[in-house]
């Protein structure tokens, strides 16, 4: 699927479209009341520099096509913020679908932030309780795997409200295990019928939760 947002200039340039509404299409408008905060985004391409340690040699995409989007969502303290993810450009139109459907039910999300910031660590990420896109890395917990982040099609949200539990029944975070009960419902955390899962739904993304050894915080293009 081609970008809502092609790049209108040089590389390390910002292509910016900033308080454009993001198209419904067929998708459908968010529940946004007409008064408020506005779903704001932009999108600039990124360097090989930038992405720092998210990105390795023989990493299966180049730097050229990916993305960072800056967009606006909700905190766990009830206010607006700006985070940031790094996708793969065919992915940017249904990725901003998805936060401005999450931004109009105002959905939290804790922290939003790119895993150059984490040294390209997952576990710190997960730790730090941060919503991330790509990161050129194993799949966690199984080293013989290629996660889906590699490819900047793969997000993971709230990653200690919504634990993964990988083949050996190893909790990540660990400090996750206190949410597997999915029965609760507590800030930020998805389920089967939450405005998140049902938006990634429409744009033919799947969720991890559904899995034999769920990964709870996992939406990904592919399945995987």
């Amino acid at each position: 699927m081609q970008s809502v947002l092609r790049p209108l200039v040089a590389p390390l340039a910002v292509a910016v479209l900033l308080g454009t509404p993001v198209p419904a299409a067929a998708h459908g408008a968010p529940p946004r009341p007409a008064a408020g905060p506005k779903f704001e985004h932009r999108t600039l391409t990124v360097t090989r520099a930038a992405l720092g340690a998210a990105y390795r040699t023989g990493c299966p995409v180049p730097p050229a096509e990916l993305r960072l989007l800056r967009m606006s969502h909700w905190g766990f303290d009830g206010k607006v913020h700006t985070g940031s993810m790094v996708v793969h450009e065919r992915v940017v139109k249904d990725v901003l679908y998805v936060f401005w459907k999450a931004f109009g039910a105002k959905f939290p999300i804790r922290k939003m932030r790119p895993l150059s910031a984490y040294g390209g660590s997952d576990v710190k990420a997960m730790a730090d309780d941060n919503t991330s896109a790509f990161n050129c890395r194993q799949v966690t917990g199984n080293p013989d795997a290629l996660s889906q982040h590699s490819f900047g099609d793969a997000i993971d949200i709230n990653p200690l409200e919504n634990p993964y539990v990988d083949r050996t029944g190893r909790v990540h975070p660990a400090a996750a295990a206190r949410y597997l009960d999915r029965s609760r419902h507590v800030k930020g955390m998805i389920h089967s019928n939450s405005v998140i899962t049902e938006a990634f739904r429409r744009i033919g993304w799947e969720w991890g939760g559904r899995w034999y050894h769920p990964d709870y915080q996992h939406f990904s293009r592919n399945g995987r």
